[in-house]
């Protein structure tokens, strides 16, 4: 079975060469923005044969603070972007072995943006 801490890890150490931007693979007692919190979203076994294939499906949270909606909202797209400095998508994949614990790693899609 995959190390789910080791991919947990391993995302958001991808997603710390994001200048500025915390990171957490487990969910923190007390957030401090701008974080990004790695959680566990889904298992699917079975994909192949015999234990073959197992995809684990993980949800990237995305805090920052409400200095102004304008501010923080403006901070979130550079977050959501599919390319730039700033992108989640780009920063996550770019180790796709998420440092040998997969074989492959891809972000695809965003569900929500939005205050909290």
């Amino acid at each position: 079975m995959t190390d789910i801490t080791a991919l947990r890890q391993a995302i958001a150490t991808n997603l710390a060469t994001i200048s500025g931007l915390r990171t957490d693979s487990e969910v923190p007692d007390n957030p401090n923005p701008p974080v990004a919190i790695v959680e566990l979203e889904g298992i699917d076994y079975d994909g192949a044969m015999q234990q073959g294939l197992t995809t684990l499906m993980f949800k990237i949270i995305v805090i920052v603070s409400r200095q102004s909606d304008r501010v923080s909202q403006r901070s979130l797209n550079a977050y959501a972007s599919q390319d730039g400095a700033r992108s989640i998508k780009i920063a996550v994949e770019s180790d796709r072995s998420l440092n040998g614990n997969a074989m492959d790693c891809r972000v695809q899609s965003l569900t929500s943006v939005g205050s909290l």
